[in-house]
């Protein structure tokens, strides 16, 4: 698997059911850095070529503030229906929304090349000039191990899975121990809480 983002690991990301890196900024900061560094990409000083145009990538945000923005690494035609409902989902979920309990929320989806970073924009912000669509989802998920990390990823994204879970009343630190037991192997805390969105959970059957 390829990436044009060689520390991607640092970023939350999931890999989709076809086999595509996803990845989106846990802060403010890291979007800003992450969507900066994508933009900004260029072909090696002196090609003797014609240079291709930019690679373009799908990007999404949750239509209020507060979210992950979340990029598939692939070419923009190569993207099925599949690739974005799972990233929509994945977006959602890493979003204040999850923190909010809420059981669905509606999720944006554009180009990267149609946003911009006027100086006047504070960190995380970013101006968009056309929105593709927008999909409303659920905000539920199920932990999966991918490149042998355990992964919080959309239900639809793999067939194995260990447990499943949606924003609930006890916060993820207090439930690590539950979620210990429940797994079938012995996972060390912080990869856990590392996979898992920022605020309550549930367990869900």
């Amino acid at each position: 698997m390829n990436s044009p983002i060689q520390n991607y690991q640092s970023y939350r990301w999931f890999i989709t059911k076809s086999k595509k890196l996803v990845i989106g900024g846990k802060s403010a900061a890291q979007n800003d850095q992450l969507l900066t560094q994508l933009k900004t990409q260029t072909l090696p000083p002196k090609s003797q070529i014609t240079p291709p145009p930019q690679e373009d990538y799908i990007v999404m945000h949750t239509h209020l503030p507060s979210s992950p923005f979340s990029i598939i690494l692939a070419p923009i035609n190569k993207v099925n229906k599949s690739d974005l409902e799972e990233t929509a989902i994945f977006t959602a979920c890493f979003s204040q929304q999850w923190k909010f309990k809420k059981k669905k929320t509606q999720v944006d989806i554009f180009k990267l090349s149609s946003l911009t970073k006027p100086l006047r924009l504070k960190t995380g912000t970013w101006q968009v000039k056309e929105k593709l669509s927008s999909k409303t989802v659920e905000l539920k998920l199920v932990l999966t191990k991918q490149n042998n990390i355990l992964r919080a990823v959309p239900e639809q994204t793999t067939k194995t899975f260990l447990l499943k879970i949606k924003p609930g009343d006890i916060d993820k630190t207090d439930i690590l121990s539950k979620i210990q037991v429940l797994l079938p192997q012995s996972k060390n805390q912080e990869e856990i809480l590392q996979a898992l969105p920022s605020g309550g959970i549930s367990i869900t059957k």
